[in-house]
């Protein structure tokens, strides 16, 4: 047996799987809505959300895909037709002619702050008449620490 399977509790076991049991649902339902209401996909709304977060809401394809845990080739498949809506450009590096930013453009901007919008009305609708906002505020501590090294906070 692997030392990552022998070393972990039950209760670690059932958390995660719970983790990934609500990751699931909660994916579905905001991609789901995000796609009738704003007509993107919710790793594209992510995406514009990490730039619209980053200093001079630009960032490499390598920071987008370390922000968002997938490949740069991924994030280059999925600015495309972002930068066919005009919703991101396309930015050289004055020093690095090498090295190009995803730059939200003010079409993004509006789309990405009505998106979040959505996103907000969606996140309540979770905890709504389960949970208190001292029980929110708990669990978001808590996850927060699994979540802690990881770059590019768009809370």
């Amino acid at each position: 047996m692997s030392a990552y399977i022998t070393g972990m509790s039950n209760t670690s076991f059932s958390a995660v799987m719970n983790l990934l049991r609500i990751h699931a649902r909660l994916a579905e339902r905001f991609a789901a809505v995000l796609g009738s209401v704003h007509g993107l996909a919710l790793n594209e709304v992510l995406l514009l959300m990490h730039l619209e977060r980053a200093p001079g809401q630009r960032l490499s394809r390598i920071d987008l895909a370390r922000r968002l845990s997938v490949s740069p080739s991924t994030v280059t498949r999925m600015a495309a037709p972002l930068e066919k809506l005009r919703l991101v450009g396309r930015e050289a590096d004055k020093r690095d002619a090498r090295l190009a930013y995803v730059v939200l453009t003010a079409s993004g901007q509006r789309l990405v702050s009505d998106a979040r919008t959505t996103l907000e009305g969606l996140s309540a609708e979770v905890f709504k008449d389960r949970w208190t906002e001292a029980e929110i505020s708990s669990l978001n501590k808590l996850l927060s620490r699994i979540t802690a090294a990881q770059p590019g906070d768009i809370s």
